[in-house]
């Protein structure tokens, strides 16, 4: 299966050419000669023309055409006991790399045990197997280069595994051990529980920290799985029996996607998966859980979380978002380009014309199969605080009400579709789009569809977009500083200011 695609990248070949000359001349022993090279070749540089050498607006930048983008032959097949396979070799280098998806993920866990899916998702790994301690798996694999993790996100379960290829066949076998017969050490549950248990305690160190994570509560609640957070209360409340009810409740065949990548032969890869996953039953009941939904608590307001010690403010604003199978998806991505980055309104505005931030940001960030975020903001100091969020409030509304420039939305345009690139840059990366595709349900081919209506994105596409999907009336402001210094006060722009707690609620005596 191939498919085709035009795209542009900036045309950067002096800079490139240096880069490829000092990875060609990266060894130890040529370390030292690369570096004289390149020290001469920037002396060189640095006395071509004032023409040559004078740095171009980015408006002045030309792009050549890059080749066409070719996604790697891939092979997808389904084993008898319902788990999912997809293959794609890749001989370039001798090496093999594989993931598994498992459809849980930590939204799953009770609200009683928060912190459950993680600890199943680590001591997986470094709790050994029925036939390796996890001891044993670090030395095996450390000694072959290779690797296998495990772990468990917001949304999904993951297993991997990296090796040369002449190793391939041990890996593999280890890979497949600890997916099926993990033993979950109790001396390393505790471990992961006293590590999580100083994670928690360090939690309020950084007021970027701070900031991500309450705004998170605000929009969708605390209790929320989408927002809340693991306490020692929860941790204590997690036995090994729990881990082990939670993997047998999940890891089941049915509910894996599994791919591999690298240099391999497929008739034989397909053996080997059949040997080693062909026979797997199990021993439980399949859970087929119901996805929790998400819905927008705070509709307004401004909240502050005072930080004494702090010169400058932390600011996260926004509301409630979409998903990424929204038809409008691609006109909000086009929106994005034109809030953000270098040629971005928020950056030559608020940060360049105005001077309010240090960093200055506003992104549309749907999920997969949960509503996501609008989320803006960025970093400035005390008194700039209220100065900053005017600004941003103001940008957000003139993108609702005032058509974009035609140069604007093409230059926003050309950035969309010159990252597009990137998208397949390795075949691992095309494999691990294909995998999260099929996981959530999306077409396949959901990435050229995207592309297409970034293409036939209009001015009026983005106005009506700006309209129909930032609501700022229902932006809520959450501010991370120093009260005594935000002048003036956050209270000239509302009469009502309300203020968070953050304090670590202490452990019990388990």
């Amino acid at each position: 299966m191939k498919k085709k695609l035009h795209n542009n990248k900036p045309n950067s070949s002096y800079i490139s050419g240096l880069g490829t000359l000092f990875s060609l001349l990266h060894s130890r022993a040529q370390r030292w000669a690369s570096l004289v090279i390149l020290t001469i070749l920037l002396v060189v540089a640095s006395r071509l023309p004032a023409a040559a050498a004078g740095a171009l607006h980015y408006t002045d930048l030309e792009y050549k055409p890059l080749p066409e983008i070719q996604l790697p032959e891939y092979e997808r097949y389904q084993l008898d006991n319902g788990m999912v396979v997809y293959l794609v070799e890749d001989h370039e280098l001798p090496l093999v790399s594989g993931t598994a998806i498992i459809r849980t993920g930590d939204r799953l866990e009770p609200s009683e045990k928060i912190g459950l899916a993680s600890l199943v998702g680590e001591v997986m790994r470094t709790g050994g197997t029925s036939k390796h301690s996890g001891n044993q798996l670090n030395q095996v694999l450390e000694q072959k280069a290779a690797a296998v993790e495990t772990g468990i996100s917001l949304t999904s379960g993951s297993a991997s595994f990296s090796s040369l290829s002449e190793d391939l066949e041990q890996v593999f076998d280890l890979f497949a051990e600890v997916i099926q017969e993990p033993a979950f050490a109790e001396d390393k549950l505790e471990l992961a529980k006293n590590q999580k248990a100083g994670q928690i305690a360090r939690r309020n160190d950084d007021p970027k920290d701070i900031a991500g994570r309450e705004f998170q509560k605000l929009i969708y609640g605390e209790k929320s799985p989408y927002a809340r957070t693991e306490e020692y209360e929860t941790l204590n409340n997690i036995s090994r029996a729990d881990l082990v009810r939670f993997y047998e409740q999940y890891f089941h065949p049915e509910n894996i996607i599994l791919g591999i990548v690298g240099d391999f032969d497929s008739t034989q890869m397909r053996s080997r998966i059949q040997e080693k996953f062909g026979n797997w039953k199990s021993t439980s009941k399949s859970s087929q859980s119901t996805i929790p939904s998400a819905a927008q608590v705070r509709k307004e307001g401004i909240f502050l979380i005072d930080q004494s010690q702090l010169t400058q403010s932390y600011i996260q604003m926004g509301h409630l978002g979409g998903r990424l199978d929204n038809p409008d998806y691609a006109a909000l991505a086009v929106l994005n380009e034109i809030f953000n980055g270098f040629s971005g309104r928020l950056f030559n505005e608020v940060r360049s014309r105005q001077g309010l931030a240090y960093s200055v940001y506003g992104v549309w960030s749907p999920r997969y199969d949960y509503p996501g975020l609008f989320l803006a903001g960025g970093q400035t100091r005390s008194e700039a605080t209220v100065p900053f969020i005017q600004a941003m409030l103001s940008e957000i509304e003139k993108i609702c009400t005032t058509p974009v420039k035609a140069e604007e939305l093409a230059r926003a345009k050309e950035g969309v579709r010159n990252s597009f690139v990137f998208n397949f840059e390795k075949p691992s990366q095309t494999l691990s789009r294909l995998m999260r595709y099929e996981y959530y349900g999306y077409p396949e081919d959901f990435i050229f569809r995207y592309l297409k209506g970034v293409e036939a994105t209009t001015i009026n596409d983005i106005q009506r977009v700006a309209k129909k999907y930032l609501q700022p009336d229902q932006i809520v402001t959450l501010v991370v500083g120093n009260a005594k210094t935000i002048e003036p006060p956050l209270t000239s722009l509302t009469s009502e200011v309300t203020s968070l707690d953050i304090t670590i609620p202490e452990p019990t005596n388990s």
